[in-house]
């Protein structure tokens, strides 16, 4: 009898899981942080209840990352090396929401729409499961593929900075923006001749960063990125699967020997904070937003797909149709979670599957010890203010790496594609990566376009995942069984 225990499921000594969970923690940290920063900001919020959205934030990544990594019963958890965070996909309808309804009433029409999709999302999870048939090698590839090339623009915001930029939105002069809140409150006080100032009324974005670029910012993120390298070349065994780690920790002495990186906001956060339900809003329901916002889970839903996927080309570990449905139900549950505990839609957090591919760990413990320190710095904002504290520019070295490791896995399965037989599969991963890059290259495609199917157009990974299933089964059918798409998360280690 065969007691061999697959890489995934290897139980790693606790002081080397927490090692290699801390270095998940710092890859995923910016981007945990930053939704509830923006809704928070959009919502005008005080900047206790915005400390308190990051805290509950951090909280319920750590909480909903031990059930999708460790498992909760049958129903719930891929187990697999998963992080779980606030999507992205989110920020865009929440901030309109917030524009609309400011203040607590509006937080609480976010939350309450947040419940409502993640009920919807958990219900629907065996559906969306189902379409692992239309994932074979060609699609799942080139959608791994553009997941890596759209992280990309993330690690590149990291080294060059926020805004401006081909790369960066640009942010409103702030005199201008006081100038229409001095308008707007001249025009709605009584007896004003003014007229209203008209709905939908936005100051343009105009100013520039003097910081972007900025050599020395260039110079750090090199600095790691070369770290990184010598590490990977010249380190053995543990310390060359802590590479980034070790990057980022090389980096994060550097910018606080500069004076780049300061302790002010570790010096005034608290030692210890409780998280509870509803601390912040209570939820209110109403079906037009829950309407919106499960629109973007399902998105979030196909992307998830693509990303376990990924992991299980990785990990050499089988996804199959009962793993999906665990996996998506998990982002279902976490919605919910997230909800309750007033924050936001949570998903598999994709920068992390380039540190998989980077360090060779597949173990699904490390992302559990990952999670346990999430809910320990959800608990202690004096340790979350001291990761918060990390320049961009430290992340933005390790960014390059692990975002392009994820490219290099969708290419290595798309090498064992059939193209010289079967011409059709150039043209779907040509057409796909062309359609994926639209949202990165061209931004602003959409701004005629009506403003309710932004959430749906804005995402190039979206976009390539639905141009590539519809050409597959345009030129090459649908197969009626889901043995190719899961052959696509082993091709890539058979040579």
């Amino acid at each position: 009898m065969s007691t061999t225990v697959h890489p995934v499921d290897e139980k790693l000594p606790w002081g080397r899981a927490a090692t290699l969970g801390l270095q998940h923690v710092l890859v995923m940290y910016a981007g945990a942080v930053a939704v509830p920063l923006i809704v928070g900001r959009a919502l005008n919020l005080p900047p206790e209840q915005v400390a308190h959205l990051i805290s509950a934030d951090l909280f319920v990544c750590g909480l909903v990352t031990l059930i999708q990594a460790w498992g909760a019963t049958q129903w719930f958890g891929i187990r697999l090396p998963v992080m779980m965070g606030v999507t992205f996909a989110a920020v865009a309808p929440m901030v309109s929401m917030a524009q609309a309804t400011g203040g607590e009433a509006g937080a609480g029409l976010i939350f309450g729409a947040v419940i409502g999709a993640g009920v919807v999302s958990l219900l629907i999870a065996p559906l969306m499961s189902g379409m692992l048939r239309f994932f074979p090698p060609v699609v799942t590839g080139t959608i791994i593929a553009i997941i890596g090339i759209s992280l990309m623009r993330v690690g590149i915001n990291w080294i060059f900075g926020n805004p401006v930029g081909p790369t960066a939105p640009n942010i409103p002069n702030p005199e201008h923006l006081k100038w229409l809140a001095e308008a707007q409150a001249a025009a709605g006080a009584p007896g004003s001749a003014l007229a209203p100032v008209p709905k939908g009324f936005a100051i343009v974005p105009t100013i520039p960063n003097p910081k972007y670029a900025d050599l020395t910012g260039v110079g750090i993120s090199g600095i790691v990125l070369l770290t990184i390298l010598l590490i990977a070349r010249f380190g053995r065994g543990f310390v060359a699967n802590i590479s980034v780690l070790l990057g980022i920790i090389v980096g994060g002495i550097i910018t606080a020997a500069m004076g780049l990186m300061t302790f002010q906001k570790v010096s005034k956060a608290a030692w210890f904070d409780v998280v509870l339900p509803f601390q912040i809003a209570t939820p209110v329901f109403d079906p037009i937003l829950i309407l919106t916002m499960t629109l973007v889970m399902i998105v979030v839903m196909i992307e998830s797909t693509g990303m376990f996927l990924a992991l299980g080309d990785m990990t050499g570990k089988e996804v199959t149709r009962n793993d999906l449905t665990r996996g998506l139900r998990t982002d279902g549950l976490g919605t919910i979670i997230g909800g309750i505990f007033n924050t936001f839609p949570y998903t598999s957090f994709s920068q992390n599957v380039g540190l998989v591919a980077v360090t060779g760990v597949k173990s699904r413990w490390v992302c559990v010890a990952g999670g346990i320190i999430l809910v320990v710095l959800g608990v202690l904002p004096k340790m979350a203010a001291l990761i918060e504290s990390l320049p961009t520019v430290v992340l933005g070295g390790a960014g390059l790496v692990m975002f392009g490791m994820v490219a290099a896995t969708g290419i290595r399965i798309l090498s064992n594609v059939d193209f010289q037989h079967n011409r059709n599969n150039a043209m779907i991963v040509a057409v796909s990566i062309g359609v994926g890059m639209i949202p990165l290259v061209a931004p602003n495609f959409r701004q005629w376009m009506p403003h309710a199917i932004h959430p749906l157009v804005e995402s190039g990974i979206l976009l390539s995942s639905l141009v590539a299933v519809a050409l597959n089964m345009f030129f090459n059918g649908a197969s009626r069984d889901s043995s190719a798409a899961i052959q696509a998360a082993r091709q890539a280690d058979a040579h």
